[in-house]
């Protein structure tokens, strides 16, 4: 089985977009709904809450706390003005001239 690498301003995208589409999600959803792992990629969510392109709350859960995460406003706009373009740029998969990836 090959295991396509993908590079961390699309990780870092793909976090974006989940976590406007469904508002606010906990770290293994979150990590779970972007294909990732939570071990290897919880640095990545740590560095974007320090970058301020998402937020991270405690919540009480019972006898228990639970870290939820949202987008934040500058998440959104380096989304919308950075990452889509760059996308859109140097797409994900290239198509050959013959139309197969």
């Amino acid at each position: 089985m090959v295991h396509e690498h993908r590079e961390r301003i699309y990780i870092r995208k793909d976090i974006i977009l989940k976590l406007a589409e469904h508002g606010r999600l906990n770290q293994s959803q979150l990590l779970s709904y972007c294909g990732l792992n939570n071990v290897k990629h919880k640095p990545i969510l740590d560095e974007m809450v320090e970058r301020g392109l998402i937020t991270r709350v405690e919540e009480p859960w019972g006898s228990k706390k639970i870290i939820m995460y949202a987008v934040s406003d500058v998440g959104k706009r380096l989304a919308r003005e950075i990452l889509e373009p760059y996308e859109s740029l140097f797409p994900r998969k290239e198509v050959g001239r013959d139309g197969r990836s």
